[in-house]
């Protein structure tokens, strides 16, 4: 089975306003609602590639319940803890003015609700598919990944981890199967800024050194690179295409590699996928469908290149 966490789910509501006009009345010219949050994401996108999954997490009020609402209605199954004080967040997304967006705060999450999800994940054994994706809420202990991947040790889970500096060099001793840092992340971690996917190459060789087992490096317009489990160095230039919405092209990444990787066991096609997949999103106004991910990876196929 395949299970996503999303520690703070929100609804996301995302308009987009012609000339907009700072301290003045703006009106919108579209809008959208969706459930958000990475790990939601990460199943909404596994759902149109035809995989099942269940997504977990902590969700309050009325917000929370038009989440689940919205998620049963796309067809995502669910196992969300709800929390009996506070709403979950609405996050607004500025469509017009690229990568704007006011995120809310969620609620407050305590020790005996946060312990819930622990026995929820408790269940999982070999086989299974965890995604970790994401922040952890500030009421939440920030060694929360650590403790997961500390209680499933040995299980055999592979487990996808998506997060930035601190919570990504956290767990890299419990061997994730993929870790996903795009190049201004990874450059963080290391103090240093990373512009080719040649500059990539070395700096994700070092988070496999520390434990992950494969590294899938995102860099936006520049391409990909996989550096997969065998030590092979997988490249692409970015696929051709109009940016229309980039909230949710890393998760449909992830989404997209683990969705190759459990159909063929093969590392190129996984990285063809989630390279797809991730694409197909950012060209979409919404997650990419399969007849999306399907288009964009006749045109993958035809550029990726594959080094030692």
């Amino acid at each position: 089975m395949i299970y996503t966490v999303t520690f703070n789910p929100s609804l996301d509501y995302i308009v987009s306003v012609e000339d907009f006009k700072l301290g003045l009345t703006n009106r919108t010219n579209s809008e959208l609602m969706l459930p958000g949050g990475k790990g939601i994401n990460v199943s909404t996108v596994l759902m149109n590639l035809g995989i099942e999954s269940t997504a977990l997490g902590f969700v309050a009020g009325f917000t929370g319940d038009e989440i689940i609402r919205r998620m049963k209605e796309m067809g995502v199954k669910n196992g969300f803890i709800r929390i009996e004080e506070g709403i979950s967040r609405i996050n607004l997304k500025l469509k017009s003015i690229d990568g704007t967006e006011i995120n809310g705060m969620g609620p407050d999450i305590s020790d005996a609700k946060a312990e819930e999800l622990m026995k929820q994940l408790n269940r999982l054994s070999e086989g299974d598919v965890l995604f970790l994706s994401g922040s952890i809420p500030a009421t939440m202990s920030d060694d929360a990944y650590q403790k997961i991947m500390e209680l499933l040790k040995g299980r055999g889970v592979q487990i996808v981890v998506d997060a930035t500096k601190d919570l990504l060099l956290n767990v890299l001793e419990y061997h994730p199967f993929l870790v996903k840092p795009n190049n201004h992340e990874l450059g963080e971690i290391f103090g240093v800024e990373l512009k080719t996917r040649e500059d990539v190459v070395p700096y994700g060789r070092k988070l496999q050194q520390r434990g992950a087992v494969n590294v899938l490096i995102s860099m936006a317009g520049e391409g990909a690179v996989l550096i997969d489990g065998n030590g092979e160095v997988h490249s692409t230039p970015a696929p051709q295409g109009k940016l229309v919405n980039g909230v949710g092209a890393g998760d449909s990444m992830v989404a997209g590699f683990m969705a190759g990787w459990m159909e063929k066991q093969d590392y190129e096609y996984a990285f063809h996928m989630g390279v797809s997949a991730g694409s197909a999103s950012a060209f979409s106004e919404n997650l990419a469908t399969r007849e999306e991910i399907e288009a964009v990876y006749r045109q993958v196929t035809g550029t990726l290149s594959s080094q030692k």
